[in-house]
């Protein structure tokens, strides 16, 4: 991986399985797009229900050239983010879309929208 990787962990312990968990998505979108500048994930379990589990919530930040891409999962609409390595692959699956899009734009292979 060529850019920074900034892991932070808010409401829960640091783990090393999901702190490698996280590194190998970064890095297999490292592999896709070899412009990352930066990459930030926040990995939070924010609330606890008495009727299910912690809920995960992830958020994705990449730096590349030409902008900033954001991606944030939404918890409380996903009752399969209590399994924290489900919130993860979903936030990267988003995050690599967001990515796509991106470089679609930037190559031009994008229809324009005649008004």
């Amino acid at each position: 991986m060529n850019f920074p990787l900034d892991i932070e962990f808010l409401g829960m312990d640091r783990s090393d399985f999901i702190w490698n968990s996280i590194w190998d998505h970064a890095e297999k979108l490292g592999n896709f797009y070899d412009r990352i500048m930066s990459c930030r994930v926040v990995v939070s379990a924010p609330h606890h229900h008495r009727h299910q589990g912690k809920i995960y919530h992830v958020q994705v930040g990449l730096h590349v050239p030409g902008g900033d891409i954001y991606v944030s999962t939404e918890p409380e609409k996903n009752s399969a983010h209590e399994d924290v390595y489900v919130a993860i692959r979903d936030a990267f699956d988003a995050a690599k879309r967001r990515l796509e899009d991106f470089v679609r734009e930037r190559r031009h292979w994008v229809k324009e929208k005649h008004v």
